[in-house]
């Protein structure tokens, strides 16, 4: 059991929380959400004992053990792979290594003797001897080979790293385990693990992350940071989001009698229990679900921007052909030989390397040319490219974020419109006065939102939009996307955006050649054997 009792802290003028009162019971898997900036990552340093608040208490249960993920990767290079994650139990790596070195003396006394004998039976205690077979599980589980096991840390790429790092959080069954971003540079593969894990995973568990479909899929309960308070609501991501904009509607119909939104509360809980897997996570939340009231649910104060994409002009049935088009990148052939053809009512997911994904939308937005092969766009179509890089529109900018978004405006529009417009992505006031080059990841990408926005295109082209965005800003994008009645090539890693939005998969293999195949995100996981 976790709890905090009277925890307030501040940062000069501004308010993280104040007399937050919460418990974190065992069994359940809670999914901590707020707005950027709302203090997410300083709750989890609190809990973890790695910041101090100014009032209040952190209370862990008596003789339980606490694990967090570590987020500096490259802190632990000369350490072997097996010793840092069984150094997530400390006190067990500690009896290991003190009975290691009793056993290398040359001069072995009796008292040596005695306090061997002694750290054996604790090392038996803690299952020490099965502490090699757990940590081997765990790491071929994320996806790190057998091979790898015994090398040190600085001889594996930064993905492995991450795997590490994260199986030695969740060695030896901690009584409560913290997650901030797990998800974070994980493949496919070793996140359906990961959630798996969890799912059976007995004991307490508090994650941060923007994977919607991560935290639905994990999550028994959510954890709102909101109004300087965490209010703990049971149920997934989706239920808090879909039960919050409910709670919003409902407080805005005043003249709605209560028992017309007891009706609608009751419909809408029972939707989502009828809806829900058959996971243990689920028919636990389903119990919960049906206890719900009225008054439970509450309207949040998150700012949503509005995104809507909109065509200037129809699409005709011509849009795009690439024949027979080679790519190489820095020496290496990331595409060769790819033909493929856009219809009006595609969305396209592309899939595979990050460099020939980046590559195939350059050549498709005219930034490179292909180094063989021809890429033929249709004549109604026009295109708006959203690039993973952004940092060339921003550099050197000393201009207002509404002298900005004008240089990208089809016509000369009035700085009241532009004003309106730069509103509805969360920039309002003195806010549109700011330098575009002070910006922080996730303006930048609003803002580079609105520039497509602006050009009515007909042809969306996003490579990793969702990177720097918060849950909120995500969801935006996301409904707008799929509102978006044009057709559209893009990359992501959110899961959840893909197969709310993809009707088509187009992914380039490692050999530089693709599988294209009409179909949604989930199919072709489980085509691939990826599916859990």
């Amino acid at each position: 059991m976790l709890a905090v009792s009277n925890l307030s802290l501040r940062f000069g003028d501004r308010k993280l929380f104040e007399d937050v009162n919460i418990q974190f019971n065992p069994g359940n898997c809670y999914g901590l959400i707020g707005a950027n900036g709302a203090g997410k990552s300083t709750f989890v340093k609190i809990v973890s004992g790695e910041l101090e608040p100014q009032t209040g208490n952190v209370i862990l249960g008596k003789d339980e053990r606490m694990a967090v993920l570590k987020q500096n990767h490259f802190e632990y290079e000369e350490y072997e792979v097996m010793d840092l994650v069984i150094m997530g139990h400390k006190e067990l790596y500690e009896v290991m290594k003190e009975k290691d070195a009793i056993y290398m003396k040359e001069d072995f006394s009796d008292e040596d003797g005695m306090r061997a004998a002694e750290l054996e039976g604790e090392f038996a205690d803690m299952n020490g001897w099965e502490a090699e077979s757990e940590a081997s599980v765990l790491l071929q589980g994320l996806g790190v080979p057998e091979s790898m096991h015994h090398s040190k840390m600085s001889e594996l790429d930064g993905s492995n790293k991450v795997k590490v790092l994260l199986a030695q959080a969740l060695f030896g069954k901690p009584d409560v385990l913290l997650l901030d971003e797990p998800t974070n540079n994980l493949d496919t593969k070793a996140i359906r693990w990961l959630e798996e894990f969890l799912i059976n995973f007995p004991n307490t568990v508090i994650v941060v992350s923007h994977d919607r479909y991560f935290l639905n899929k994990v999550c028994t309960h959510i954890a709102d940071l909101d109004f300087s308070k965490i209010q703990i609501y049971a149920g997934n991501y989706d239920f808090w989001y879909e039960s919050s904009q409910l709670a919003l509607k409902l407080s805005q119909e005043s003249n709605k009698k209560k028992e017309e939104k007891v009706q609608e509360l009751q419909a809408f809980i029972a939707r989502f229990s009828a809806n829900a897997s058959k996971s243990k996570q689920a028919t636990s939340r389903k119990k919960t679900l049906e206890k719900i009231e009225l008054d439970d649910i509450k309207p949040s104060s998150r700012r949503y921007p509005f995104v809507n994409f909109t065509m200037g002009r129809e699409i005709g049935n011509d849009v795009v052909s690439v024949k027979d088009v080679t790519k190489t990148v820095d020496g290496k052939t990331m595409i060769k030989d790819a033909s493929f053809s856009l219809d009006k009512e595609d969305k396209i997911v592309l899939i595979g390397n990050p460099l020939a994904k980046s590559a195939m939308l350059d050549m498709l937005a005219g930034v490179t040319e292909p180094d063989s092969g021809v890429i033929k766009w249709g004549v109604t179509t026009t295109n708006a490219y959203f690039p993973m890089d952004n940092s060339e529109y921003f550099e050197g900018s000393e201009q207002t974020l509404v002298d900005w978004l004008r240089q990208y405006s089809p016509e000369d529009e009035t700085e009241t419109f532009l004003r309106g417009f730069l509103g509805r992505m969360l920039f309002s006031g003195e806010e549109v006065k700011k330098s575009p080059s002070v910006l922080s990841g996730g303006e930048k990408v609003r803002c580079m939102l609105s520039k497509m926005m602006l050009t009515s295109a007909n042809v969306l082209l996003l490579d990793e939009p969702t990177n720097h965005l918060d849950l909120e800003s995500i969801q935006a994008l996301n409904n707008g996307l799929i509102a978006f009645k044009g057709a559209m090539i893009f990359t992501s890693h959110d899961h959840q955006f893909i197969q709310t939005i993809a009707n088509r998969v187009i992914e380039i293999n490692d050999d530089g050649t693709i599988f294209d195949k009409s179909m949604s995100y989930d199919e072709y996981l489980e085509f691939k054997g990826l599916k859990a």
